[in-house]
């Protein structure tokens, strides 16, 4: 069996099982360890309010060397004061203590309903069990990848493998997601694993590039997650040269983390809440690249937009609505408006176009709005989904 998962670089291990968390019976412990070490690089929410496990991961990150990543799902532990440290603590040192490490060698994270305290006594148990299940074979990273869902109806993987010189490195990453993913250099939560040699900075550097231009371009409902969280762990082990600095192998890797991270965030938009259709805003003809990005995350997050695609409803009005109110400068006798091929606005004005091969386009799983400012050279775009009867039954029911 070829191994996708994240368990297929070399030097690591991963389980996932259930203790109890959620009520469904579902896995809700996930283990990873790199029982030689890892050099590792992380980012998280920037939403004021954060779950304790973010704070506990970010000092953390700190350490040299890595050993460990613990997750739950179904509890956020989020807004549970000073309980809530402790209890992320103690996940750490659970760990630690199987694993022969110190504790602030382990990460940790959580993701679930917020505030309600984390029951140790099911999670505790729980990561006894998951470190007795630890394997580098693909049943080990598929149950991690299950074990970190909530609102998700699939696992979603993906893996690189490619040449530094003369040998072989792979990639690999699993990430949960489908609802409150509205991220700034974070994304719910997203475990990356690598065997590649490579220092902690270019580690760092690699990991904010490629997820600012990947995960962080797509939007569900707009709204950020309190617990947004992700890790890149490298084991080293490749037996590549060293990257120790920018140059031909750094942008190598680095292309192929940015490919892993993409194929997450389209597996994230595909199984967004209540999702049906996909689509990419692609703005073109901009002052800078900020207000490009600016103004297709508007179009990806404006609910009557996302409403119309749902509707197979070629309403380019709206489009032109979301450009037009978010605050970036434009040029309305230059705006252009196209879905996929087809123009719908151009220089200012409507065009003739055929109404059904329109919602044809904006009917597939996946389609390009693409709007041109008209003000200059910058373009950026933002991955969105449609919005749904579903999205609302969902998020409606969850907490209950």
């Amino acid at each position: 069996m070829i191994n996708n998962t994240i368990t297929s670089p070399k030097g690591f291990l991963a389980s996932g099982i259930s203790c109890g968390i959620k009520t469904s019976g579902k896995k809700d412990i996930a283990l990873l360890c790199c029982p030689a070490g890892a050099v590792a690089a992380g980012v998280f929410t920037t939403n004021k309010i954060v779950s304790a496990a973010v704070e506990a991961a970010k000092a953390h990150l700190k350490s040299r060397i890595i050993e460990a990543v613990i997750v739950n799902s179904g509890n956020a532990n989020t807004c549970t004061g000073k309980k809530g440290l402790e209890d992320a603590s103690k996940m750490c040192q659970a760990v630690a203590d199987f694993i022969d490490c110190r504790p602030e060698q382990v990460l940790v994270a959580s993701t679930g309903i917020i505030g309600r305290k984390l029951p140790m006594d099911k999670i505790l148990p729980g990561i006894s069990a998951a470190a007795q299940e630890l394997s580098n074979d693909p049943v080990g990273g598929f149950d991690f990848a299950s074990a970190i869902m909530t609102t998700d109806t699939v696992e979603k993987q993906a893996v690189k493998r490619f040449k530094l010189g003369n040998k072989t490195v792979t990639i690999s990453g699993t990430v949960k997601g489908a609802g409150m993913i509205a991220p700034n250099m974070a994304t719910t939560i997203c475990v990356l694993t690598t065997d590649a040699n490579i220092s902690k900075p270019m580690l760092k550097k690699a990991l904010k590039e490629s997820i600012g231009n990947s995960l962080n371009k797509l939007t569900v409902d707009g709204h950020q997650s309190t617990n947004d969280t992700a890790f890149l762990l490298s084991s080293c082990m490749a037996g590549n040269t060293p990257i120790k600095s920018a140059g031909r192998d750094y942008e190598k890797f680095s292309r192929g983390l940015f490919e892993i991270c993409y194929d997450l965030a389209e597996q994230m938009a595909l199984d967004a809440e209540g999702a049906t259709r996909v689509f990419k805003v692609l703005i073109t003809g901009a002052a800078n690249q900020a207000q490009a990005q600016k103004a297709a995350r508007a179009v990806a997050d404006y609910d009557l937009v996302k409403c119309a695609i749902h509707g197979g409803d070629p309403n380019w009005g709206r489009i032109i609505c979301a450009v037009g109110s978010c605050g970036v400068k434009i040029n309305p006798e230059k705006l252009t408006c196209k879905l996929d091929n087809i123009t719908v606005f151009r220089n200012g004005a409507p065009c003739k176009f055929d109404t059904k091969k329109a919602s044809a386009v904006i009917s597939k799983p996946f389609h390009t709005i693409t709007v041109g400012l008209g003000v200059g050279k910058a373009e950026d775009f933002c991955l969105g989904c449609d919005l749904s009867k579903e999205y609302v039954t969902i998020n409606a029911d969850y907490h209950t």
